[in-house]
This record gives structure tokens, C-alpha cells and sequence, in this order.
């Protein structure tokens, strides 16, 4: 790890020093957000000539040997269904996945990988995985226990504020 980051300027750093720190951390939280999928989409285009949203459907299909219906793929990936169909319309003409009627429902398909989309995805994985590893480098195991931590409280916190009533 080296002994000193320099950081590049982002939309926290504009923001004083004095003002609110619940809003310089959810800056810094967007900011890395950010970052992180500017990142992964630029390398996943350039190193495999695919997208994010393509990638992430194939890691849910990948998580579901039983295939995923349309509307499952939808919620997961948080899209509209139009969005879904796009993808999923893309990736079958590739052969990356294969497309069958429900049985119970004939109206609705299940969505699953296909040979040559699970040794694409699986290509991809331990690249993807290197990416993320070494944009979390200057992070030891415990500081990354101790964020994911803070961040689950944090999530928490934000359930419920969700919940209460405005003010």
C-alpha cells in the first residue's frame, strides 16, 4: 500500500470543510459510487466488448441455474421490463442465452445462460474481480469489515427514515 493517496478533485472536495458532514458523506459515497462503475463499464468495453447492463444479467442468470423469468430479470437488475427485453433480445441472438416458455405460463419465458454465455461470463469473472480488488487496495480486510459495517448501519438508517413521516 503506498503511504500517501492523492486524490483527484470530486464533488466533495468543493463542498467547505464547515458545512454539514451528513452531507459531505453522502457525497463522498456518490462520488465513489461513481468512480467505481465508470470504471468497471470502461474496462468491461474495452476488455470484452460488452456493457455493464449485459454483464449484470448474465451474473443474475449465472445465480439461478434454473433460468429467471423476464419479469424476476427486471426487478433484480432494478430496469424497466422494455430494458430487460432489449438485453435479453441482444444476448440470445449472440447465443450467450437461451429463451423458453414458462411451464406453467406459456405467456411468460425463463431466461437462462447458455453454453457459450456461461464460458463468456466465466472469462469475465476473475478479470472483473482483479478490477475490484485492486480499486479496494488501499483498504486492509479490516477497514473493509469495519466500512461494510458502517454502511449496513447506514443502510439501516436510511430504511427508516423512509418510513417516517416528513417533517
Amino acid at each position: 500500500m503506498t503511504a500517501k493517496l492523492a486524490l483527484v478533485p470530486d464533488r466533495e472536495s468543493a463542498i467547505d470543510q464547515t458545512d454539514k458532514i451528513e452531507l459531505r458523506v453522502w457525497l463522498r459515497l456518490l462520488t465513489c459510487t461513481n468512480m467505481i462503475e465508470s470504471q468497471v463499464r470502461t474496462r468491461l468495453r474495452e476488455d470484452f466488448d460488452t456493457t455493464l447492463p449485459r454483464f449484470d444479467l448474465l451474473a443474475q442468470l449465472e445465480r439461478e441455474a434454473q433460468g429467471l423469468t423476464m419479469g424476476e430479470l427486471s426487478s433484480r437488475l432494478m430496469v424497466s421490463g422494455g430494458n430487460v427485453t432489449g438485453l435479453v433480445d441482444s444476448l440470445q441472438r449472440e447465443g450467450l442465452v437461451d429463451r423458453e416458455p414458462h411451464p406453467d405460463d406459456r405467456r411468460r419465458q425463463i431466461i437462462r445462460l447458455s453454453a457459450k454465455g456461461r464460458t463468456a461470463f466465466d472469462a469475465m469473472t476473475p478479470v472483473h474481480e482483479q478490477w475490484v480488488d485492486a480499486m479496494m487496495a488501499e483498504l486492509d480486510r479490516g477497514e473493509m469489515a469495519e466500512l461494510i459495517r458502517l454502511l449496513g448501519k447506514l443502510k439501516a438508517s436510511i430504511q427508516l427514515a423512509g418510513k417516517r413521516s416528513p417533517s
